[in-house]
Parts: C-alpha cells; sequence; structure tokens
C-alpha cells in the first residue's frame, strides 16, 4: 500500500512543481493537496505524513501521521503547541539550507563596523569627504575576538570566514560537544555569562525556544565590553529590543547590527531605528540566488525516501524545545 502524503493548504505553485519530480524519483506515494482546512481534516485521516502547519483540530484527525515537515528551518511561535509536542508523529526542517547565505550576512555586518561604510555612505550623500575619528576605525580583526552564540550549521561556516580574516572564535553550544575547525574554543550554555566580556563582537545564530526567549536581556548587555558589537541573525525573540536600545544609547555596547526582531515587522516609531551606530535590514539575511527552492526540495526527497524505508529522518526536530 502506497504512503499518503498531505501538503496543507493554502497550496504553492512549489508543491505543482516538486510533485511529480517526487513521485519519479521516490515512487510508492500517494500526494494530495487539499484547498481548504475542511478537505484537509478528510485527507489526514489516513495520512501517513504531511507538509506545513498543523492547528490541534486538524492533529486530532490524524490518527496515523508519522512524518510533519516544517515549512522553514524555525517556524514562526506557537508551531510546536502541546498535542504536536506530545504526538508520535516526528517533525523535521529545513535547517542548514542557509548556512552559506547567512553566514555572509553576518561577515557583512561585522566589516561594516570594522570599515564602517554604513556612516561613509551616509556621508556620501551629503558629499561629505571626512575621515572618521577614534573610536572608528580601532577594531583591527585578526586581534579580534568574535563570539557565536549557536554552533550549528550557520555558526560552524560563520565560524570559518571569520578565522578566515584572522578573528579569534569562540563558541556557545547547547547541543553540540565536539569543536569545529575553525572555533578556537568550545562552550556550553552554562559558560555564556564567563565569555561574553572576552567578545569584541557577539554573534547569535541561536534558535527560538522556551529556553533562549528573551535570554538577550540588560543582564547580558551588562556583562559584554563597552566596545562590543552585537549581531542577531537568529531568531528576534530572543532579545528584548528595549533592552538593547537602552544599552546602545546608554554606552553600554558599541554597536548593534539585527536581521531579525521580537516584533516583526519592527514598528515605523520603535527608538530602535535611531539608535547610535546600529544596522538593522529587514529579515533579509536567508535571500540570495535561486538555489535555495532546490534545497528544500532536496530535503523532502531525501526525506521521502528515508521514511518509505524506515531510515531515521533528516533534520528531526527535538520538538519539546523546537528544533
Amino acid at each position: 500500500m502506497a504512503n499518503k502524503f498531505v501538503f496543507l493548504p493554502p497550496q504553492s505553485d512549489l508543491f505543482t512543481k516538486w510533485i511529480p519530480r517526487l513521485l519519479d524519483s521516490a515512487p510508492g506515494w500517494d500526494i494530495v493537496t487539499p484547498e481548504t482546512d475542511e478537505d484537509a481534516m478528510c485527507e489526514l485521516a489516513d495520512a501517513d505524513a504531511a507538509f506545513g502547519t498543523l492547528t490541534p483540530e486538524l492533529l486530532a484527525v490524524a490518527p496515523n501521521l508519522r512524518w510533519l515537515q516544517a515549512p522553514a528551518a524555525a517556524p514562526n511561535a506557537g508551531y510546536y503547541f502541546d498535542e504536536l509536542t506530545a504526538h508520535p508523529t516526528k517533525v523535521t526542517n529545513f535547517r542548514e539550507i542557509y548556512n552559506d547565505h547567512i553566514s555572509v550576512q553576518i561577515l557583512a555586518y561585522i566589516l561594516s563596523f570594522t570599515k564602517h561604510y554604513n556612516i561613509y555612505r551616509d556621508q556620501q550623500r551629503e558629499h561629505k569627504y571626512e575621515k572618521l575619528n577614534p573610536p572608528y576605525h580601532d577594531i583591527f580583526l585578526p586581534e579580534s575576538t568574535v563570539l557565536i552564540v549557536g554552533v550549528g550549521g550557520i555558526g560552524s561556516e560563520t565560524a570559518r570566514l571569520c578565522k578566515a580574516v584572522g578573528m579569534n572564535v569562540l563558541g556557545i553550544d547547547a547541543r553540540r560537544e565536539d569543536k569545529p575547525e575553525w572555533v578556537d574554543d568550545m562552550f556550553g550554555p552554562d559558560q555564556l555569562d564567563n565569555q561574553l566580556p572576552k567578545a569584541d563582537f557577539v554573534v547569535l545564530t541561536i534558535p527560538h525556544t522556551p529556553t533562549t526567549e528573551g535570554l538577550f536581556d540588560s543582564s547580558k548587555f551588562a556583562l559584554m565590553k563597552e566596545s562590543t558589537i552585537f549581531i542577531n541573525i537568529g531568531r528576534g525573540m530572543t532579545t528584548k529590543l528595549d533592552d538593547l536600545n537602552a544599552a546602545l544609547r546608554s554606552g553600554t555596547i558599541a554597536g548593534a547590527a539585527l536581521d531579525v526582531y521580537e516584533i516583526e515587522p519592527l514598528p515605523a516609531n520603535h527608538p530602535l531605528w535611531d539608535a547610535p551606530n546600529t544596522i538593522l535590514t529587514p529579515h533579509t539575511a536567508a535571500i540570495g540566488g535561486a538555489n535555495l527552492e532546490e534545497r528544500r526540495y532536496e530535503i523532502v526527497l531525501e526525506n521521502f525516501r528515508k521514511f518509505a524505508t524506515g531510515e531515521p529522518l533528516r533534520n528531526e526536530v527535538d520538538k519539546a524545545n523546537w528544533f
């Protein structure tokens, strides 16, 4: 008997492209695309697997579900509701498809704060030929330290790029016990407070979990050097924006770059827009190139094959911790 796979609504042109390829490369599946939640409830009654976002109501009518593919590397808060966490179905995500994209943006932030292209670009608009005075241009990357909080795929690639420009690289990770080649020293989360004072750059690539929500607040910024640059490119809910704004305005830290925010989109009247020495981008780090769609497809295809043969699925999530 064929395994049944449900692409949950809303439907996408992407699914239309994927389905014939999946059936050609991984035969033995029945793939359905219900247009409404009501139709999805009917299809889930005998479904083995699904793609997308479930609700408690949809999960309740899916007694045979054994695999759910999340639609993102780190779905929005609320995706892992209590009933899904308790359910035996395995959840997989799209982590590691953005490693190169996001790590390059992190390095771009670091270079901007080192060479101050953002400020010189503003001066260019004003036709202003003027060199910035110290403490600008005081950072020399081969003599600086970056602390990467979250040394998964993105963090590891970021470490490689930082090491390539001569930086000392420290890592904090909750799961990883080995030390990647490009990391000079690794620590567990219990050592975060001890490592923060050493860093010239603090880079967050951690997901939003029950443990990391609001982790970076005024107490963490107070541990950093006044010259530290803070970068968050993981998930916005890990950082309290009001505390970050206060740290920037008080001189507790020297600057910040954010691609993710506690509130998205960032309200136009939020004071962080005008905070000193700050670069804000609108959740763009994963954008770039035409290969991301194919990377997503390859993960789904691989798990079609693994599910059919009973092998462990790629990118399985610890549902209780959301990643």
